[in-house]
């Protein structure tokens, strides 16, 4: 099991930026694929963006791409996600999950085993 703490969220007017970070411990951080999901009021839990265990690979769900960068940095056990030209729909809690058993072609909430407590992102007009 690996514990995960999201930080960076925030208050952000529409087409700003925000950069969250998700510090893992208590595994070795490069045996897992790392994802981002995100879940807004009344809504399921959704997929955002996934790395592989070496940063080498990455998907996005298509509403993201080219707005929002995931990285990580082994040395530094975290995982990054460079939300740009933030939207409405954006608006969300941000959750951080580990996997070590998943491929990085399963987006599911259900292919992730570790989760945090997530970090709020709100959007304003």
């Amino acid at each position: 099991q690996v514990q995960l703490v999201e930080s960076g969220g925030g208050l952000v007017q529409a087409g700003g930026s925000l950069n969250l970070s998700c510090l893992a411990s208590g595994r070795t951080f490069d045996n897992y694929n790392m994802g981002w999901f995100r879940q807004a009021p009344g809504k399921e839990r959704e997929f955002v963006a996934a790395i592989n265990n070496v940063g080498s690979m990455a998907r996005y769900r298509d509403s993201v791409q080219g707005r929002f960068t995931i990285s990580r940095d082994n040395a530094k056990n975290t995982v990054y996600l460079q939300m740009n030209s933030l939207q409405l729909e954006d608006a969300a809690l941000y959750y951080c999950a580990a996997t070590s058993r998943s491929p990085l072609s399963r987006t599911t909430v259900e292919a992730y085993d570790d989760w945090g407590q997530g970090t709020q992102v709100a959007v304003s007009s």
